[in-house]
């Protein structure tokens, strides 16, 4: 999620021509029974489902980012997700998969139906999706829980065919973190307008996944990617996660397999 885009009025993400998604409507028919499949069972760090925080459940009154507002479920994805480093494939390739979804629509949107997406994706099992045929498009294209959009999730099955292959060289986690061999990028903005779009590390990521076979992943949606996965701390200083983003990064190891 780019902060500072979601803060002026939650914009769509500029999007070179490439990354445009489709339009794409809604089937009039019937979902597709989709085939039977093994699926692999979650993996053992895979995030479990939570109950919605309430409003009494959170300190309202932290300084922190302006973006989350007063929203409850926001403000538990800043306080506790964004900004925090992972190794883990399947949370990559999932937050990946999100950042790409959320394109031109808000991170709030994707955010609310991230249990659906996880649902009908087999929790982001990239063995699992890479097996998706025409049956399950139709599925999904039926499905309102998520976002209906067929170029976008012929995209997420191309990806995990794309993720599969580079693991067979090395993890996805030491693909992205050798891009961070100084170390994550430990910003100190002050305000929301500081805060850049795309860098040109972002760039460079981007062009790098597209050469492995990665769609919809322009260095704007990766910049995004960045940020909330802890590449880059871009906590405004004044918030109260900024200084605990910063030590976990400096305690983080770059995976290196």
């Amino acid at each position: 999620m780019t902060s500072k885009s979601r803060i002026t009025g939650e914009r769509a993400r500029s999007r070179t021509t490439g990354e445009r998604a489709r339009s794409s409507t809604t089937s009039d028919r019937a979902p597709t029974r989709p085939r039977i499949k093994k699926q692999s069972p979650p993996l053992a760090d895979s995030p479990a489902p939570s109950p919605s925080p309430s409003p009494a459940s959170l300190d309202m009154d932290k300084p922190r980012c302006p973006w989350p507002g007063k929203d409850p479920l926001y403000i538990t994805y800043h306080d506790t997700e964004w900004g925090v480093p992972s190794g883990d494939d399947r949370a990559l390739f999932e937050k990946l998969t999100l950042e790409g979804f959320q394109a031109g629509l808000s991170w709030i949107t994707i955010l609310r139906k991230r249990e659906n997406f996880r649902t009908a994706f087999a929790n982001f099992d990239p063995h699992v999706i890479a097996d998706y045929g025409d049956e399950d498009v139709a599925r999904l294209m039926g499905d309102p829980g998520i976002v209906r959009n067929r170029a976008k999730i012929e995209a997420t099955i191309s990806n995990a065919k794309a993720l599969l292959a580079l693991q067979e060289e090395q993890s996805l986690a030491r693909f992205l973190w050798d891009f961070f061999e100084d170390g994550p990028e430990l910003n100190a903005w002050e305000t929301m307008a500081q805060v850049p779009a795309q860098t040109p590390r972002s760039k460079a990521v981007s062009k790098a996944l597209k050469a492995r076979g990665f769609r919809f992943v322009g260095p704007t949606t990766v910049y995004a990617f960045m940020q909330s996965h802890g590449m880059v701390n871009d906590h405004l200083v004044s918030c109260h996660r900024h200084a605990a983003c910063e030590a976990l990064l400096k305690r983080f190891k770059r995976p290196l397999l």
